[in-house]
């Protein structure tokens, strides 16, 4: 077989995989935007809530070192006391 045929195909392989992830991964971030709709349905905030998701994905130091960063901007603006 004729190594260009043989890029070709794994090209096309590599392409279709990635075509098919990117299907699953749209289909999911479908699914996320309806829990997100059903959760402000049911009185959520969804603001609030994609900021508690996003801070579960961080480790306590991570978090810890966010928030001592937060805090220390929030009071060199005057916006905590």
């Amino acid at each position: 077989m004729d190594a260009s045929v043989v890029a070709k195909d794994q090209l096309l392989s590599i392409v279709e995989r990635i075509e098919r992830l990117e299907e699953e991964k749209k289909a999911i971030a479908d699914d996320i935007k309806e829990v997100y709709a059903e959760a402000k349905a049911n009185g959520f905030d969804t603001k609030v809530l994609r900021k508690v998701v996003s801070i579960r994905k961080q480790d306590q130091a991570q978090r810890e070192e966010e928030e001592a960063i937060l805090d220390l901007y929030l009071t060199a603006l005057g916006m905590v006391k």
